[in-house]
């Protein structure tokens, strides 16, 4: 992604910690958490490559289309776990704005999306308008609210679901950001 290398170099680091995380979610003991957690550690580090300043590494194209094939089975697999759970909606408009954006910079002329022009404006638009609602209203989740008795007991770190909610709103800013450059 194009623009300015500390701010691209802090959203590889925001999106490489929350990757990291997520892989310690995985350890979790409870299945659809280690689930959730493995896609969510996809989507962070896939994001983290993607923000990878193109002054240091311009992948060729045919990064691009591996990173396009490999979002697009994940929006499939998103798609389909969708009848069960509403979260996999987010995962599935996630990982096909991952793919939406390798396409775009695969058929950027330099191979690198960020001076306009590298996808429809519309889906740009729609898929920045989801996401910023949804850093709102995720943000808005995580302010603390007076409880009587307490949650119930948390076994490790894989499990707070806090610091879950914590990591998907950082990916969350961290795909404003990256759409923003498309």
């Amino acid at each position: 992604m194009h623009g300015p290398g500390s701010a691209a170099w802090l959203l590889v680091a925001l999106c490489a910690a929350t990757g990291a995380y997520c892989l310690l979610r995985m350890r979790s003991g409870f299945e659809e958490q280690r689930r959730t957690a493995g896609s969510e550690a996809l989507m962070g580090f896939g994001m983290a490559l993607m923000a990878i300043p193109a002054t240091v590494i311009t992948p060729p194209r045919t990064a691009w289309a591996l990173y396009a094939v490999v979002f697009g089975a994940a929006a499939l697999r998103a798609l389909w776990a969708s009848r069960s759970s509403g979260h996999h909606v987010h995962h599935l408009v996630g990982t096909f704005a991952m793919a939406y954006m390798a396409v775009g910079m695969a058929a950027a002329p330099s191979g690198h999306a960020g001076h306009g022009g590298a996808g429809a404006p519309l889906v740009t638009g729609l898929l920045l308008l989801y996401f910023a609602g949804y850093v709102l209203w995720s943000g808005a989740r995580l302010v603390p609210v007076a409880t009587a008795g307490g949650g119930p007991p948390v076994s490790g770190w894989g499990d707070r679901p806090e610091l879950a909610r914590a990591c998907r709103l950082s990916m969350g800013i961290g795909m404003v950001a990256m759409l923003l450059t498309v």
